[in-house]
């Protein structure tokens, strides 16, 4: 295996305050299912794995993505939790991807990778804000920094940041979550 050739994020405290036991903002975000998702009304437990940007062909990445920490990797982080998508399904855990992208964006990402679970969007940062959630800004635009919350019932279990390296994550999830 190729170690991951980007810069790796490091834990500068942004999530520190998602503790277990946190509840979830009452935000109904739409979803690439068509119907809009709120995450506080989710049953059971679930991962939900939030990244900042992902590209499609013939669109150039945003300003400096190669040299930001935590940028890259969306598509191996997704396409990883697709591959253990049966794993987690096995044991009864939802899988979401969430971005601030518009559900159009990842209607066509969720469909180019063959996606099993909804990608939520937050474009409108109603979700990160409520939560106070960790992101950087380049070439004008604000992202999301790349983490996961592991919620049960509305309630924050724990969170995973920074995630390093994503094409490994939704593995090693897997094999932490019972």
């Amino acid at each position: 295996m190729t170690a991951w050739p980007y810069p790796a994020p490091v834990d500068d405290g942004g999530a520190a305050h998602l503790l277990a036991g946190l509840e979830l903002p009452d935000v109904a975000l739409s979803s690439t299912s068509g119907a809009a998702i709120n995450l506080r009304d989710q049953a059971g437990q679930a991962v939900v794995f939030l990244y900042p940007w992902t590209g499609r062909a013939g669109l150039a990445n945003p300003p400096d993505w190669d040299t930001i920490p935590g940028a890259h990797g969306s598509t191996p982080e997704a396409e990883g939790f697709r591959e253990r998508f049966p794993d987690f399904q096995a044991r009864g855990i939802a899988v979401f991807g969430l971005s601030s992208q518009d559900t159009h964006h990842q209607r066509e990402f969720a469909e180019r990778l063959k996606l099993p679970f909804p990608v939520l969007s937050d474009a409108n940062f109603a979700f990160a804000n409520a939560l106070k959630l960790p992101r950087f800004e380049t070439g004008g635009a604000v992202y999301l920094k790349r983490l996961t919350l592991v919620i049960s019932n509305g309630l924050i279990e724990r969170a995973v940041y920074p995630v390093h390296p994503p094409d490994t994550h939704a593995r090693q999830m897997a094999g932490e979550l019972t």
